[in-house]
């Protein structure tokens, strides 16, 4: 099995950080069976992240037809627009992604059966201001539940939602459990477990599937 991790500029470090740590120790304790690269949509290139100067490299292409898995980061910045540093903004970032040929791979990605989608924080409302998600059930940061939904998502109240090929992590730090659960679902709880006690770190949160009974009564008036 093979990751692609997207680098655009403006993303998010920790948010591609945290899985990718989390899918490469899943491969070493799985003895190679998952890979994991850090790639964009232009290929190799060097890439500033939005956290002052630091940059991370894209080794390689994004590439639907040679991943197996694709996770899409978020932006780091801060939520209202500065006059003096325009394009600086989360939402800025996040809407520059679509005037790159990521939606266009993004789509393809999400149209083949065979790849599964993953995102964290606002990576998925860089899709759903694509208009990639219209329908979907997603999460994102909780400051940007209101964007989602009117990129015509299903906004979801947990940690992780699993909608089938689409899997979508809440803020930051999420990525961390993203990636164990990522392991869990793709290579079974032994790995999971075994990368949680090599990080000293405990999955948190809510997982959602569409699985089981539905609720008959909603306690929380948003919550989908």
């Amino acid at each position: 099995m093979h990751a692609q991790i997207v680098l655009f500029d403006g993303f998010d470090p920790m948010d591609v950080v945290g899985p990718y740590e989390v899918l490469y120790a899943g491969g070493l304790a799985s003895g190679g069976a998952l890979s994991v690269e850090l790639v964009s949509a232009e290929g190799p290139r060097t890439v500033m992240s939005g956290s002052g100067e630091l940059a991370m490299t894209a080794t390689a292409t994004l590439d639907v037809e040679h991943a197996d898995l694709i996770i899409v980061p978020g932006a780091s910045g801060l939520f209202e627009p500065n006059a003096d540093q325009p394009g600086s903004s989360l939402p800025e970032r996040l809407a520059a992604t679509t005037e790159t040929e990521l939606p266009v791979m993004m789509r393809r990605a999400l149209d083949d059966p065979g790849v599964l989608v993953a995102t964290v924080c606002g990576g998925s409302l860089a899709l759903a201001m694509a208009g990639l998600l219209e329908g979907r059930r997603a999460v994102t940061h909780h400051l940007a539940v209101d964007a989602l939904a009117g990129g015509g998502v299903i906004p979801i109240q947990a940690r992780i939602v699993d909608d089938g090929d689409l899997i979508t992590a809440g803020g930051v730090t999420s990525g961390l459990d993203l990636g164990l659960y990522l392991l869990e679902r793709c290579l079974g709880p032994r790995i999971s477990l075994e990368v949680e006690a090599l990080f000293d770190y405990e999955r948190r949160g809510t997982v959602w599937s569409a699985k089981g009974a539905e609720p008959v009564i909603t306690f929380a008036p948003d919550a989908a």
